[in-house]
């Protein structure tokens, strides 16, 4: 392993296990931290990039975070081996287009271990028909040159896709082949390395629950769901955005989850649902009868304001807690609440986003008898 690389995932993990401190006592240490590296390079699945014009000349430009000057990029480290192969192809091809260059400001790539790509190109223009043969073009050549792609153009309240506005990502937790659609513009994991590491230890965390349920909140496009759902006897999953909802339905049907349901409810509605206080035609339309589960673990991936009072309240009700935080902050904070009632069994860094602050987390919680 690259020795710089070590050296700031040595110092997250020391950041980490400081925040955490308060939780510990000679009576109920933490447990040790899991760490669960990613690889140094090539490991980020998306990558956005501004289109300057200069003349003639094309080419892709970020920019200085502390100082905000633009600075040209050529090849990205940090993305996938795909991406940056396809950089400098895909921008030669815009470059010598009038129809495909012009106004064009920026350029989104999403890809997968699977090897599907998807490719935004964002315009200060109105797209037209010209437009359109001229992107299907440009797919049929890089296709020619082995790639897999599919291709969006986006302007002002426009959309016009390319044949699909999604990809395909397969994931292999343990060896075990899931499926995942990932619509453009939805939320995905960025690094899918590190994504199957947090399955591993998620599937880990729950194993030995097949006589009771899981209730997940957050759920996405139902990618810890899906994985998680062999432990339990039934799991029922929450998610309120409709475009992650829908990519969890398609997830489910390809990846033969009969045992899994997917609620559009916020963490408050299922709470409210739980305790009686309202009836939702949402959970009739999907043939969901609360009475019929026996729910023993929660999960939740919240964003990264964490939890709300209430919904921490709320999950205390449960007998295991598994958190995973993008945000160690808020998860201090939120544990603040947890542990009166759950210590901690559990306790994992995944780093997502290598030589960076950002640090990922998970907690496993169990109730004090």
């Amino acid at each position: 392993m690259n020795s710089d690389y070590q050296t700031q995932l040595d110092q997250k993990a020391d950041d980490l296990h400081q925040l955490m401190s308060e939780f510990s006592s000679p009576e109920s240490p933490l447990p040790e931290l899991e760490i669960h590296p990613s690889p140094p390079q090539h490991y980020r699945m998306r990558a956005e990039f501004r289109v300057w014009h200069d003349g003639s000349d094309l080419y892709y430009i970020m920019f200085d975070q502390a100082t905000k000057q633009k600075f040209r990029v050529d090849q990205f480290p940090v993305a996938t081996e795909d991406i940056n192969r396809l950089m400098p192809i895909l921008i030669d091809i815009v470059k010598n287009s009038t129809i495909l260059r012009t106004k064009i400001f920026q350029i989104d790539f999403l890809s997968t271990l699977s090897g599907d790509m998807l490719v935004s190109l964002l315009y200060h223009r109105q797209l037209d028909d010209e437009w359109e043969i001229a992107a299907r073009q440009l797919k049929q050549d890089l296709e020619s040159q082995g790639f897999k792609l599919n291709i969006i153009g986006r302007a002002r309240r426009q959309k016009i896709v390319i044949d699909e506005e999604q990809v395909i990502e397969k994931l292999y937790p343990n060896g075990n082949e899931l499926i995942y659609q990932q619509v453009e513009n939805s939320f995905t994991q960025p690094n899918a390395t590190v994504a199957t590491k947090m399955l591993e230890w998620a599937i880990d965390c729950t194993k030995g629950s097949q006589d009771s349920d899981l209730l997940e909140l957050y759920c996405g496009n139902g990618n810890f769901s899906i994985a998680l759902a062999p432990n339990f006897r039934q799991v029922l999953a929450t998610e309120l955005a409709k475009p992650s909802v829908d990519s969890a339905q398609y997830n489910i049907a390809a990846n033969k989850t009969p045992n899994l349901k997917i609620a559009r409810l916020s963490a408050v509605e299922i709470t409210q649902a739980i305790k009686g206080e309202r009836e939702f035609f949402r959970l009739q339309q999907q043939n969901i009868d609360l009475a019929d589960y026996n729910f023993k673990t929660i999960f939740v991936d919240p964003p990264r304001v964490g939890m709300d009072e209430p919904s921490v309240r709320m999950v205390q009700a449960y007998d295991r807690i598994l958190y995973i935080s993008c945000n160690p902050s808020t998860l201090r904070d939120n544990l603040e609440i947890l542990t009166e009632t759950h210590r901690i069994t559990r306790f994992a860094l995944f780093d997502q986003f290598p030589f960076t602050h950002h640090t990922e987390a998970g907690v496993l919680l169990e109730k004090i008898k």
